[in-house]
């Protein structure tokens, strides 16, 4: 039987809503996915979501897709599922519609207040959707930030501009390197980054921390925390422990259709070997500066 390792609390659990968005983002991955919606399940999700909540009922819970919003009943059915023990987290465009107005989305953020730990929002340097008004973000009844993938050529010169521009809602702001191009040996690379040396130009650095598969710099732009996310494109490694071979999970995805993975690379998790998982203190550490 296979044995998995992970941290204190349980992997991640990244749920794909079973219904797509509007967009076609070009770093996005998951398009691909939402094209053939045969077996695509509400019901099986939720399956899915009460059986992992059984074997580690103190994980996270990531809504994404898709659009988690697009579909805002189904959505609350998934939600509802969750245990109070979890922290839940959406990553979404905040899209409004006729069927999702603004005052919808802020309903259902004030009904699921307790329930959402945050929102992040995906906005770009380069607009590549259609975005709702930015005061809509500061609305909202739960923590927000925003989400922004510097994908290629992103304009270098803009960066400053676009952290006030939401600085002054307080919001904060994690900017993503595209994690198609990271590798295990190039994760913690300083040399040649040209995202991490614009940071470094515009915002105060405050310090590293990483993992054995991520790693996020963090920097003060007046008062607004700014981050900058590493990680690998998958979330297993293969490791020993007192002569024993493990695969660490730092993330299991629940798919639209109700199946259960074990890493972004479709690779299904072995439930049986999950509910006798190992446990470790997360390796998620502070390695430079202070950051609070």
């Amino acid at each position: 039987m296979k044995k998995y390792l992970t941290r204190e609390g349980g992997a991640t659990v990244t749920v794909f809503v079973p219904y797509d968005c509007n967009n076609h983002c070009p770093f996005c991955i998951n398009k691909q996915e939402y094209r053939n919606r045969e077996g695509f399940s509400t019901e099986k999700v939720c399956e899915s979501i009460r059986m992992l909540d059984g074997i580690t009922p103190r994980c996270d819970f990531v809504f994404t897709g898709g659009e988690p919003f697009a579909n805002p009943d189904d959505l609350q059915v998934m939600l509802d599922c969750v245990p109070d023990t979890h922290r839940v987290f959406i990553n979404t465009t905040l899209p409004v519609s006729e069927l999702f107005p603004e005052e919808r989305i802020i309903e259902f953020t004030e009904r699921n207040k307790n329930k959402i730990t945050c929102i992040n929002v995906s906005r770009h340097m380069k607009r590549y959707v259609e975005e709702s008004n930015d005061s809509l973000l500061a609305a909202l009844h739960v923590p927000v930030r925003v989400n922004c993938v510097l994908f290629k050529e992103y304009p270098h010169d803009g960066m400053k501009e676009f952290a006030d521009r939401f600085g002054k809602y307080g919001i904060p702001i994690q900017f993503r390197a595209d994690y198609t191009i990271t590798t295990l040996e190039n994760l913690y690379q300083r040399e040649g980054d040209a995202i991490l040396a614009d940071l470094m130009k515009n915002f105060t650095y405050l310090g590293l921390d990483g993992c054995r598969i991520r790693c996020g710099y963090h920097f003060d732009n007046n008062g607004q925390h700014i981050a900058y996310h590493r990680t690998l494109p998958y979330s297993t490694l293969p490791v020993n422990v007192d002569g024993e071979e493990y695969d660490v999970l730092y993330d299991v995805l629940i798919k639209q259709n109700g199946d259960p993975h074990s890493d972004w690379t479709y690779v299904p998790l072995d439930v049986e070997a999950y509910r006798n998982v190992r446990f470790e203190p997360y390796d998620l550490k502070v390695l430079e500066g202070r950051i609070e």
